[in-house]
């Protein structure tokens, strides 16, 4: 008898998020939910911050081709909780770009794949789940990355981003908002 009961505590842990992610991927590659049950787990994940952060730590890095062709579920489940989910899509793509860059400076060809494949996920999950609040906050860190200051200017000097990173991340973006 296949266990599809998934429950998401009030108040998740990103550790409590981790395990609950591992488990519903582990669940899903073995084909044992239907597209509800995954829809209705992942947005159960998603509607926190906690929960969202640990799905896509999870999902997006993941040795899994789950991720490379999300399903419709999956994508619906994600449209659940925008404002999270477009905070959070955005901000991989900036991190998963500038750490390329990173990897790629202290030769780590491995890395570089594994930042890439993230990289290469989170803007098939933007370009998928079609929100205008994802191309809003896109827009608000292009002009961040590229004129400094606005909304995001924080996280980049936060992660420290270069001018090498911050062109870079300019690019990425200027081609998905190019996209629409």
């Amino acid at each position: 008898m296949v266990q599809s009961a998934f429950e998401v505590p009030q108040g998740i842990s990103f550790e409590q998020g981790l395990t609950l992610t591992q488990n519903l991927l582990e669940q899903i590659e073995q084909g044992n939910w239907s597209e509800f049950e995954i829809e209705s787990a992942i947005a159960s994940l998603v509607k926190s911050e906690n929960g969202a952060r640990a799905f896509f730590v999870n999902y997006l890095p993941s040795p899994s081709v789950l991720a490379d062709q999300p399903s419709p579920g999956v994508i619906r489940a994600l449209q659940t909780a925008p404002e999270i989910v477009a905070e959070l899509l955005v901000k991989n793509l900036a991190m998963s770009t500038a750490m390329a860059i990173t990897h790629a400076r202290s030769q780590s060809p491995e890395n570089v794949a594994g930042s890439e494949r993230v990289k290469r996920r989170t803007i098939a999950l933007i370009r998928q789940i079609q929100s205008p609040l994802i191309r809003e906050k896109a827009q608000s860190l292009l002009e961040s990355v590229t004129m400094g200051g606005g909304r995001y200017q924080d996280f980049i000097d936060r992660w420290g981003y270069d001018a090498e990173q911050r062109q870079a991340i300019g690019q990425n973006f200027r081609l998905l908002l190019a996209d629409d």
